[in-house]
């Protein structure tokens, strides 16, 4: 492990990560917060440090698997506490617990917040917030795979390690331009939902806030309510829309915007996910016309509007899906586990891998009546081959495990069984608000410390794909 060259990778990251830190400045100025400064000496003082870094310790050149995954590791958790600065300095989260975990719930796209009254905060403040879920949702080292190559570094096992899925296809013959062409196709999407948003009637701050958190499946809001501040139907509609945007394979987004939008249509996953998004809609409004809501417009927007947020692991919410009758939130919870497409920025365990075990399941339950017959997975028309899916079945069983393992972890810390298992649901899949005492009209202050730090794990450990960052335990891979 040549630990000089992984430090002087990192140096270079947190040189691009602090560059965004002067995004609020202008917004501090403008609103009179005089918080401008805070984020000005952050911004030079982090990628002073880079500097240092990438200049102390050699130059930088490729890397391997090992170094990419520890890059990847070291780099979230540090930027993640990098993140918290701002939050302490201006006062607005006193305590180092509370700050690193509303900052590494932003990067990793989860929107879980110990945050009781958001809207006193500055708003500099709030757009840092939403701002670190929106680098977050494409990734902050995929920007700088994106420059690397003008510095000297392969980003090639960076981006491995960070994609968002089991596969993020190259669409491009060198990775510094898939990354690229990703991250294009990211901020398109941002600045057209931004000037949608404005047509509504909304300031280009709320505008701005909502786009970085619907993009980034992040779900922070500028609002104590959430979306349900905006009681606009056109509102809803149009971050319904971004919300499935953003939870779709990108590489299909390219591929339409590239004048081949069948490619959805080809997609196994992508029909998987729509089916499941209409299921779940048409099974949660007809559980609640049978409680005896008004089958009508309201009706289906809120109902569609929580299974696109909890599926797409965004979580902003429109309505206390609390209240609602209990096999309803069953559905939202059941939805919490599946979350979005591979390659997207939504979590959880994605519609790829879920669609692969229950077509291994189909074809072993045929071997029953059929022994001799061989029954090959196929996705998109295509065999997987038998060592994807055996690590697929072993990543969903590992999500499982990981899920066991943090309830029984939070009960122990005395946390009840339906918060525990909210919190942990929505923590690993990155959706934000979960059930219980953390569902979405309370946030998750009130839990022990540790058991917020656990949580805080979970998160980088669901957003990472698990292995990124469990490999890093195992004694084995620090050897030669």
């Amino acid at each position: 492990m040549r630990f000089l060259r992984i430090f002087s990778v990192l140096g270079k990251i947190w040189i691009v990560f602090s560059s965004f830190l002067f995004l609020p400045v202008p917004f501090s100025i403008y609103y009179e917060e005089n918080t401008h400064f805070v984020f000005i000496f952050t911004g030079i003082g982090i990628s002073l440090l880079g500097l240092l870094l990438s200049l102390f310790c050699g130059r930088s050149e490729e890397i391997s698997v090992k170094e990419g995954l520890v890059i990847v590791s070291f780099g979230w958790i540090s930027i993640s506490f990098f993140g918290t600065i701002p939050f302490l300095v201006t006062g607005c989260i006193p305590s180092l617990t509370d700050a690193f975990f509303e900052s590494v719930s932003g990067f990793t796209t989860t929107g879980a917040s110990i945050l009781k009254n958001i809207e006193v905060l500055p708003k500099s403040v709030l757009l840092w917030r939403d701002l670190i879920q929106w680098l977050g949702g494409m990734g902050v080292i995929g920007i700088a795979v994106a420059i690397f190559p003008l510095i000297g570094v392969g980003g090639f096992q960076l981006f491995k390690a960070e994609a968002p899925g089991p596969t993020k296809d190259k669409i491009s013959p060198r990775i510094s331009q898939t990354a690229k062409l990703l991250w294009g196709t990211y901020i398109l999407f941002t600045l057209v939902e931004i000037v949608l948003i404005m047509f509504g009637g909304l300031s280009l701050f709320d505008a701005m806030c909502i786009a970085f958190g619907t993009m980034a499946t992040g779900g922070y809001a500028p609002y104590n309510q959430s979306l349900g501040a905006f009681n606009s139907p056109y509102i809803h509609y149009v971050v319904i829309i971004f919300m499935f945007i953003a939870s779709t394979n990108f590489n299909l987004h390219f591929l339409a915007l590239s004048g081949k939008p069948a490619s959805y249509l080809r997609s196994t996953e992508f029909r998987f996910f729509c089916a499941i998004i209409c299921m779940a809609t048409v099974a949660i409004m007809t559980i609640r016309v049978l409680d005896g809501k008004s089958l009508d417009e309201s009706l289906f927007r809120h109902s569609l509007f929580q299974v696109v947020s909890i599926v797409s692991t965004t979580g902003f919410v429109t309505d206390d899906y609390e209240v609602w009758p209990f096999n309803a939130q069953a559905i939202l919870l059941v939805l919490m586990f599946i979350g979005g497409c591979s390659g997207s920025t939504g979590g959880a365990i994605k519609n790829v891998r879920i669609c692969v075990m229950l077509k291994f399941l189909i074809a072993h339950i045929k071997k029953f009546f059929r022994p001799h017959a061989i029954f090959p997975v196929r996705i998109d028309k295509k065999v997987v081959d038998e060592s994807i899916v055996s690590g697929i079945i072993a990543f969903i069983l590992l999500y499982l495990l990981l899920f066991i393992l943090g309830v029984f972890i939070l009960t122990f810390q005395d946390v009840n069984i339906d918060t525990a298992i909210g919190a942990v649901s929505a923590t690993l899949g990155n959706v934000g608000p979960g059930i219980g005492n953390v569902g979405p009209s309370e946030n998750y202050s009130h839990l022990p410390s540790f058991s917020k730090w656990v949580l805080s794990f979970l998160m980088l450990t669901g957003r990472l794909e698990l292995y990124t960052v469990l490999v890093l335990l195992v004694p084995e891979f620090w050897k030669d």
